[in-house]
């Protein structure tokens, strides 16, 4: 309720969900006396929003870290509040942006591969993984956006979140003598699931990776040099970043 409500009071940009508990966060100093004192003025007047950090910027404003990589920007008395973002006018950077990439990304090598299925494509030494719901029309619309791209190892970890059959439909997929296979074709070509197996999928803990990683929608797409991406993106712009080109 306390995010709603602070959200209401800037034209309704949702907040994300709880920072993720492997990010790959640089080392973030120990906050100032100072920085403190606008984390506790800040919460205090936003009805005690949670503040997870708040530092001072070269743009002589202060960062306040919500929940989520969720970024707003303040002077040193509270007395204004900027939600959006940040541009430096010199180079045209989205500072904004740039931040939440870094408060988002994930350690790769820390992600359990043994929950998605595995794809090898020609030699599989690029690496990327995917969260994708079964009833998700951008990640069939970024299936096939990736269907020739080659040398590529794609883990895909099921997340049923956008309807009460995505549940039973990762089931099936996931107890599949080919998993992977059976996936490329109901994404990629929309062929037929075959019907639910006996295994047990693994949905609960599918679901605690995805809110530990604040995975808030699909597709969701984590590089191998540790970018993450949200939604469906151009065959063009995923082989960039499979090359670690965030150009």
């Amino acid at each position: 309720m306390r995010i709603r409500f602070f959200s209401a009071l800037f034209a309704g940009l949702s907040v994300l969900a709880n920072a993720m508990a492997i990010a790959a966060e640089p080392h973030t100093p120990a906050m100032t006396p100072t920085e403190q004192a606008v984390q506790q003025r800040f919460s205090q007047r936003f009805d005690k929003v949670p503040v997870d950090g708040v530092s001072l910027t070269p743009y002589g404003l202060y960062e306040v870290r919500l929940e989520g990589a969720h970024l707003v920007y303040t002077d040193e008395k509270v007395s204004f509040v900027i939600d959006g973002n940040l541009i430096d006018a010199k180079t045209r950077r989205d500072v904004t942006s740039e931040r939440k990439e870094q408060l988002l990304a994930v350690r790769f090598n820390d992600l359990p591969l043994n929950l998605a299925l595995k794809q090898v494509r020609g030699n599989g030494s690029r690496r990327v993984a995917l969260f994708e719901d079964p009833n998700c029309g951008y990640c069939k619309q970024l299936r096939h956006s990736i269907e020739g791209i080659d040398n590529v190892t794609i883990y895909t970890f099921l997340y049923p979140i956008l309807a009460s059959s995505s549940t039973s439909m990762s089931q099936a997929i996931w107890c599949s003598p080919d998993a992977a296979k059976v996936w490329d074709d109901w994404m990629a070509h929309g062929k037929p699931l075959p019907a639910a197996g006996g295994c047990n999928a693994p949905v609960a803990q599918w679901l605690a990776l995805g809110r530990k990683l604040n995975v808030t929608g699909t597709p969701t797409i984590i590089f191998g040099d540790n970018t993450r991406v949200s939604g469906a993106i151009s065959a063009e712009r995923f082989r960039q970043m499979l090359d670690g080109n965030k150009g």
